[in-house]
């Protein structure tokens, strides 16, 4: 079993995806003129002009709950663990895959409102929903609805979960199996109350964790503020290869930058187009 997992994560993990994931961005970038930079302002507008209804869910909602996804682990030891195979560089890749990754998170969030469905009292939609209805590939959008059933609903949690309980059971000695109990039960009285439920709570807690993220990271900074401007000059050194130190990593900061970058921000993964599509809007675009 472990061999099997390490092949997969091997195949996953490829070169490949670094090829596609940047590839991606940069086409949908071209594609859209850079809509992620031009159109910034009316982005942050419309989050607040949408209203939810009886079947969808507002624009904010939508947007908390795609966040949620995207602040956490993926953003700390991500980070760690792209510096600590890919060298200081890694960061600015990261940074480059950020910004390209807009543009494809934009597309696949606008196609999952586009092949959207009605059924009974609510939308539904998403990758496999588009994958079905806009390239007729239903074998496809199969294997990918059963991906991540799998993924979403087993994998990704324990990852949460485990840093969760290990967390605790370090600082404070609470024995994991009791937070994981907790965990499981506080996530079901949310989860079982459908969507509607699960972007309320978003709505409530995710601005206040991405704000508290922010303010952790400002006070480190401001604690270490005679150090940014050598950070800076080590992180574009890396990136280029200018470093002697990190000069013949250059390949592996790409490749770890941009995987960390994906698994942090999940840009063209397709995690925002289930929430995307649930929402409520005007134009799918927005």
């Amino acid at each position: 079993m472990e061999n099997l997992v390490e092949w997969l994560v091997g195949q996953v993990w490829s070169i490949g995806l670094v090829v596609f994931a940047l590839g991606a961005g940069v086409y949908f970038t071209i594609a859209t003129r850079f809509l992620q930079i031009r159109y910034f302002k009316e982005m942050i507008k419309l989050l607040f002009e949408g209203k939810s209804s009886e079947t969808g869910i507002s624009s904010f909602q939508a947007f908390c709950l795609a966040l949620s996804g995207r602040v956490g682990i993926g953003n700390i030891a991500g980070v760690a663990t792209a510096i600590a195979f890919g060298g200081p560089g890694a960061v600015f890749w990261m940074w480059v895959m950020a910004l390209l990754g807009a543009a494809s998170a934009f597309v696949e969030s606008t196609l999952s409102q586009v092949y959207k469905s009605k059924v009974g009292n609510e939308y539904r939609g998403g990758t496999p929903y588009f994958i079905e209805k806009g390239l007729k590939m239903k074998w496809f959008a199969v294997i990918v609805a059963v991906v991540v059933t799998l993924s979403y609903g087993m994998l990704l949690p324990g990852i949460q979960s485990s840093s969760i309980a290990v967390g605790f059971e370090n600082s404070n000695g609470i024995n994991k199996y009791i937070t994981g109990i907790f965990l499981v039960v506080l996530l079901a009285a949310i989860i079982f109350g459908g969507v509607k439920r699960i972007a309320g709570v978003s709505q409530m807690l995710v601005p206040f964790m991405a704000i508290g993220y922010v303010i952790v990271t400002c006070i480190i900074l401001i604690a270490n503020v005679t150090e940014i401007p050598s950070m800076f000059a080590l992180i574009f050194s890396s990136a280029f290869g200018v470093n002697e130190m990190f000069g013949g990593i250059v390949g592996a900061a790409i490749a770890w930058g941009v995987k960390r970058a994906v698994f942090s921000n999940v840009a063209g993964v397709g995690e925002a187009t289930y929430s995307s599509a649930a929402a409520e809007v005007s134009h799918p675009a927005k």
